[in-house]
């Protein structure tokens, strides 16, 4: 790897690695929606998740992070990001967030879903839609020239016009032989200039995205951050490298990608 203004530039092999880190994490989301039903626990998400790491002889990348004791972030409903998994059944209605990172051979995987219990209300399932809509709408920036905050700006604009709101606190990143590398990847368009995208970067794009308004304030586990005015939030992610081809998606499972090819995307 090389840096360019802080951020890593990986090449061709450096860019494999991350493909299977990210491929396992797939595996594992992909697996967490067969198991999420009502009457089951996010607790039975962390087990299921802590099994497959170690058939898949990787570390789970989140566990021990600054401190952080579960290997997967489970938020449900008004949790944005880093909800502890418990032992609350999963209620008809409810959504739940699951961010996962693998480390595999010097080199992290992290992607993130929302996936709904039973069947959600209509505005709930728009949503989730409109979330995992605006990250491809902001994978489709992520070309080599742009400004990073391109991203964000597509991102806000799709949310905003379908009547969402984008948190502002949490925000993107590169991924590679950490697991949060410059530059950072805002799902909003900040003041001034960011950071110029150049192919061989790998960042990881998600979107968090509320039904009320975006303020956020974090529980006293000091990790679970919720909506402030305790509506719900869905939030979605992929691993993506900045490619002379375009941007190339990283975190697909074995299954293929969890929705139909966004418009020209590759993977």
């Amino acid at each position: 790897m090389k840096k360019y203004c802080g951020a890593f530039i990986k090449n061709e092999r450096e860019i494999g690695l991350l493909r299977e880190a990210n491929r396992i994490v797939a595996n594992i989301l992909d697996a967490a929606a067969e198991v999420i039903k009502p009457g089951a626990t996010t607790r039975m998400i962390e087990e299921m998740a802590m099994d497959m790491c170690s058939d898949y002889k990787v570390n789970p990348a989140f566990l021990g992070y600054c401190g952080y004791p579960y290997a997967t972030c489970c938020s449900v409903n008004e949790q944005v990001v880093h909800g502890f998994p418990n032992d609350r059944k999963l209620e008809e209605g409810d959504i739940v967030s699951f961010d996962m990172g693998v480390a595999r051979e010097g080199f992290v995987g992290d992607a993130a879903r929302t996936f709904a219990v039973g069947r959600p209300d209509e505005e709930t399932a728009r949503l989730m839609r409109i979330t995992e809509e605006s990250l491809y709408v902001g994978i489709e920036k992520a070309v080599a020239g742009n400004d990073v905050y391109d991203i964000g700006e597509a991102i806000q604009k799709y949310v905003e016009g379908a009547g969402f709101n984008v948190v502002r606190q949490f925000v993107g990143h590169g991924v590679g032989a950490k697991m949060h590398e410059k530059p950072a990847v805002p799902n909003f368009r900040p003041a001034g200039k960011g950071l110029t995208l150049q192919n061989g970067m790998v960042i990881a794009i998600e979107p968090m995205v509320t039904a009320g308004g975006y303020d956020v304030e974090i529980l006293p586990d000091k990790w679970t951050a919720v909506t402030k005015d305790g509506k719900k939030a869905a939030h979605y992610e992929h691993s993506v490298a900045i490619t002379p081809r375009g941007p190339k998606i990283l975190s697909v499972s074995d299954r293929g990608l969890n929705r139909a090819t966004w418009r020209n995307l590759t993977v």
